[in-house]
């Protein structure tokens, strides 16, 4: 299949980000609003502003990982599924055509001004404007990336220009009441006019079409809300400090009116036509983005396959440009469409508080796949605040915007029973309640004879297809070991059996083919020679093989199964919790693998002399002194049990703790001794006491705080202060 051509460049996609901001908000809106509030309007652009600041931002971190045409649909299709994906899409598509659609009606009123029309007669201008819009878009998005360039270079000149001369002209007594209609109208207008700024996340749509999208995309976003946030506050200020709020009310186009009275006739006419262009612009943006949702629908198999069809010559989706196109030609000709395009406006924020939840359960989960460039900051409190900001401003927008995402939904969802119910994808969020089937990269009866280099040597056993079933360990790789041989080595200690089973798991999206993966890799190779050599070196009896699965963590489920493993030892970077809203996968495996599990954090240290275990209160410490006298013999080390004592303990007490830990420590085959630590302060003693160490053996931590509970974020605070690396048991009651 033909793919889309990267030709949008930094400048151009700020271009197509604020024309899609750059429209109805600016140029009618603002009297409508000033209505809901007074003078207070420029708050209500700011507040919106800064509740629409999360989506943005979780929006440039989930296009930086999947830049792709499509934007908030593959979003959520990828994390919730295809029956949400499909819902998204349809709804995002309505709501962007409909608005836009609004835009080129809405243009009338501007040109009425310059031209001598019936009012019934602007339709069928619009209907022309949307025809030109049709074949830009057709005859390839550089050609619409230079035309919006211009239009908004145009607008934010004469916008720039009026407020030049309209702030010195602000009449304080018109600024009188400030909230007309209290703090519930001002927040009731932040929802109202939440809806200018939604077209900041429009570019994300055509992600796949920009120039080096993981550092353009987030640019694009940040600077276009900065620059429009700053236009809608302090335009809507300058509004309100020179037009009478009985006469600004009931305008709906203001932009003409100041202009008109800030300069006379001729100032007016000009205000006008940019009023005509830039509305137009909006149309033209929202049909960019509007068409790319279909598109991306149809190459998911969720829409007829025809409608993924790429121009031959000018590589655009075509037949999504048209059927857009034909929709805002209907709704102009025979819908009330602002009434229509407010109620669809209603689905945006949804989809913004989906955004956000998008970007919790993607880094929660720790799904492989998911490596964004960018990364949102204030994880995960700016997800949290868009997301309650969300539904907040979708309650004030009352009960007709409910009903109509509960109509779309229902649309969405027919679609889906009629053309994807088929598809065997499934959303992250849903695959951990799943088992999906692991493809070996090397199966036996598909095994391709691997061309070797004189200086690989691989042991033959490597890559047979096969999982031991009587491995004692099993260590999966994830790719983000500091080591793998190194974890590898730690698993060898702990086992008591023969066999040590190594397995490279990769884990990819539902949308990509398992058998697609089955290719030559160097990386798997590079690792099949150092566990080689390792095993030798070692005299360990290891096994290696490459695994490509839908479902990581349900994959190392089924691994340990199928080995009957004592121990499943994996690479750590210190988080493990799992919350009741979302699993990561350790957290997930802690919970449900019927092995015992060893997770380690390696930070650097190559050669283990000298191990430290401390356990807390309750733990099993005879088996953990067990595991530690194995490491130990493993490596030739010595260990040391610590215990952290409170420092007004009676000298009774630690004389008794003094004695029980000996007693455990008497049928140790390697070199052990006790330490006590008497400090009020376990954290900062063990962390010090690590300093002297080569491994720290801790046993699994409590979660200790709200949003530990929910989402699973927080981090081990003995582990995360240790000077060595960590290894941290969770040993399974027998």
């Amino acid at each position: 299949m033909k793919t889309l051509k990267r030709s949008i460049s930094l400048t151009s996609a700020i271009a197509i980000s604020i024309g899609g901001m750059l429209g109805s908000g600016i140029f009618v809106l603002p009297g409508i609003a000033a209505a809901k509030t007074g003078s207070s309007i420029w708050l209500a652009y700011l507040l919106a502003a800064i509740c629409i600041l999360p989506a943005a931002l979780s929006k440039s971190e989930l296009a930086t990982a999947m830049p792709s045409s499509g934007g908030t649909y593959v979003y959520i299709e990828r994390t919730f599924g295809p029956i949400f994906g499909t819902i998204a899409g349809i709804g995002l598509w309505l709501s962007l055509l409909l608005k836009s659609s609004f835009a080129l009606v809405g243009f009338g009123a501007y040109l009425t001004v310059l031209v001598s029309i019936n009012e019934g007669f602007t339709k069928y201008v619009a209907l022309f404007f949307l025809l030109v819009i049709l074949f830009l878009n057709i005859f390839g998005i550089k050609k619409v990336g230079k035309v919006q360039l211009v239009v908004v270079t145009i607008s934010l000149i004469s916008l720039s220009i009026l407020l030049i001369f309209g702030i010195p002209h602000v009449d304080e007594t018109l600024l009188e009441p400030v909230f007309s209609n209290g703090n519930i109208g001002l927040i009731s207008t932040v929802a109202f006019v939440y809806i200018s700024y939604a077209g900041v996340t429009k570019i994300a749509a055509i992600a796949g079409e920009i120039k080096n999208p993981n550092v353009n995309l987030p640019r694009a976003m940040m600077l276009s809300l900065v620059i429009m946030s700053l236009i809608y506050v302090s335009v809507a200020f300058t509004l309100v400090g020179n037009i009478p709020m009985e006469t600004l009310k009931t305008d709906i186009k203001p932009i003409y009116t100041i202009a008109n009275m800030l300069g006379g006739t001729y100032v007016g006419y000009a205000a006008a036509v940019v009023g005509v262009i830039t509305l137009v612009s909006m149309a033209n943006s929202g049909v960019l983005a509007a068409s790319r949702f279909p598109f991306a629908m149809a190459i998911d198999k969720l829409l007829p396959t025809f409608m993924a069809k790429i121009h031959s010559k000018y590589l655009t989706p075509v037949v999504t440009i048209v059927m857009t196109c034909l929709v805002m030609s209907i709704a102009i000709l025979f819908l009330d469409v602002e009434k229509i395009a407010k109620l669809a406006s209603a689905f945006m924020v949804m989809m913004f508080i989906s955004v956000n939840a998008c970007v919790i359960i993607l880094r929660e989960t720790a799904t492989q796949w998911y490596n964004p460039a960018y990364k949102s900051p204030l994880y995960p409190f700016m997800q949290l605040f868009g997301i309650i900001s969300g539904i907040i401003l979708l309650v004030l927008l009352g009960f007709v915007p409910l009903m109509a995402i509960l109509s779309i939904t229902l649309i969405g969802f027919f679609i889906y029973l009629k053309f994807g119910k088929k598809t065997s994808r499934t959303g992250v969020l849903r695959k951990y309640g799943h088992r999906p089937a692991l493809y070996l990269l090397y199966k036996k009866k598909n095994k391709k004879k691997r061309k070797q280099n004189g200086d690989v040597v691989i042991n033959p056993g490597f890559f047979d297809g096969e999982i031991l079933e009587d491995a004692g360990v099993v260590v999966p790789l994830l790719g983000n070991e500091t080591s793998p041989e190194m974890l590898v080595e730690i698993g060898a200690a702990l086992n008591t059996k023969d066999k040590l089973q190594v397995a490279n798991i990769t884990e990819v999206p539902n949308q990509t083919f398992l058998e697609a993966m089955v290719e030559e890799n160097p990386k798997i190779n590079s690792l099949a020679r150092r566990f080689s050599r390792l095993a030798a070196s070692k005299n360990i009896n290891v096994d290696f093989e490459s695994i490509v699965t839908h479902n990581m963590s349900d994959t190392i489920h089924d691994l340990s199964d199928q080995t009957d493993c004592d121990w499943l030892v994996v690479g750590w970077d210190g988080r493990a919790r799992t919350g009741i809203l979302i699993n990561n996968p350790i957290g997930w495996l802690m919970t449900n693998i019927n092995s015992n599990f060893a997770l380690f954090k390696d930070n650097g240290v190559r050669y283990i002399s000298k191990v430290l275990i401390a356990l807390r209160p309750g733990r099993n410490d005879k088996n953990f002194i067990e595991v530690a006298d194995r490491i130990g013999a493993f490596y030739g080390a010595s260990f040391t049990l610590l215990r952290v004592v409170s420092e007004t303990i009676e000298d009774e007490e630690l004389q008794a703790i003094s004695e029980s830990s000996n007693e455990l420590l008497k049928d140790s085959k390697s070199e052990s001794k006790v330490t006590i630590i008497k400090s009020n302060d376990s954290i900062e003693a063990i962390s010090n006491a690590s300093a002297s160490y080569d491994l720290l053996i801790l046993g699994t931590p409590q979660q200790d705080n709200w949003i530990s509970v929910l989402f699973g974020t927080g981090k081990d605070k003995f582990t995360e202060k240790s000077a060595c690396s960590v290894l941290r048991l969770t040993i399974k009651d027998n």
